[in-house]
């Protein structure tokens, strides 16, 4: 069996091209791809080839870890239909190439456990199920606290505030130095924050992973307010000891999301307590994939990039 992937074989070296697929087990399923997201956290770092050392990384690899698809062949263990909508946050299961993260192919075997029944009415925007539970992930920690501010207006950024929202916290503010991705904010401010002279923050959630604001934003924090690190950082975080000193400040690094985000997020979005709206910006046919990462990665309007795979081989 063999399949149609996106495969990284270096620094910005993106191609399409078929390659092996390994035998389902009775408790895999196997999916048809219609829908994968392109990551500018994570998967930018492996194209720009700044990605530091990561477990299982290594040249070729099948990037990504946001599919939707629908389940072609169900093993007898996986508890799944065939017909069945999921979401699978990416997998190992190429003949040649690593699966870090694996899901950026037409099509995929996985563990039925780690995929997610979803809806097929969400269409593309179930591919963004991971992003938001790694937003989930953040606010849900141990002895995690909701942001009064938040760094960044792309979509984690977006996401975080608009899980705030729905928690019943008081509406954040968000730093966003872009004026173009101002906009899209419904219940919360976003300002640039120049314009903000606010020193008083009790909780400051990062999710722009830019390890050089870390100082300005420990001046922006009350007496033992802390920082939460949502983002992904290439660059080692250095700070002056003395400002971090005088402001008890408190640090906190959060996770990848667990599978009990994955659900805990499905929940939120089936209820409708958390909106996907106007998160996904550009869409592209996967066959033009070195193009569509280009644009993902240096154009700043470009919010979220959907690969459709519907179509290819």
């Amino acid at each position: 069996m063999e399949t149609q992937a996106i495969i990284l074989s270096g620094s910005r070296a993106v191609s399409v091209d078929m390659l092996p697929l390994i035998a389902p087990t009775p408790s895999d399923v196997v999916v048809a791809v219609h829908h994968s997201g392109i990551s500018t956290g994570t998967e930018k770092l492996f194209w720009s080839g700044e990605m530091p050392p990561f477990p299982g990384m290594g040249y070729p690899l099948v990037p990504g870890y946001e599919a939707v698809g629908e389940v072609v062949e169900a093993g007898r263990l996986s508890n799944l239909n065939v017909g069945d909508t999921v979401f699978v946050p990416g997998a190992n299961c190429y003949d040649g190439a690593h699966g870090l993260f694996g899901g950026a192919s037409r099509t995929l075997v996985s563990d039925a456990i780690r995929t997610i029944r979803l809806d097929s009415g969400h269409g593309a925007r179930g591919a963004l199920l991971a992003l938001a539970a790694t937003a989930r992930h953040a606010l849900a920690g141990p002895r995690a606290d909701l942001p009064d501010l938040i760094v960044g207006h792309g979509v984690l950024g977006r996401l975080l505030a608009r899980l705030t929202v729905a928690a019943g916290g008081k509406p954040p503010v968000v730093w966003e130095k872009n004026a173009d991705r101002r906009t899209g904010a419904d219940d919360y401010i976003v300002i640039d924050p120049d314009a903000d002279d606010r020193h008083d923050y009790g909780v400051i959630y990062d999710a722009s992973g830019d390890a050089s604001l870390i100082p300005t934003l420990i001046q922006r924090l009350k007496k033992g307010g802390e920082i939460v690190l949502a983002g992904f950082y290439p660059d080692p975080i250095n700070f002056a000891f003395p400002p971090a000193f005088m402001k008890e400040a408190r640090f906190r690094v959060a996770a990848e999301w667990t599978q009990g985000d994955l659900l805990a997020t499905r929940s939120l979005i089936e209820s409708g307590a958390l909106s996907m709206d106007g998160l996904i910006t550009h869409r592209s046919a996967a066959q033009d994939a070195p193009a569509a990462y280009e644009q993902a990665f240096d154009d700043p309007a470009c919010l979220k990039m959907i690969l459709d795979w519907e179509g290819s081989a």
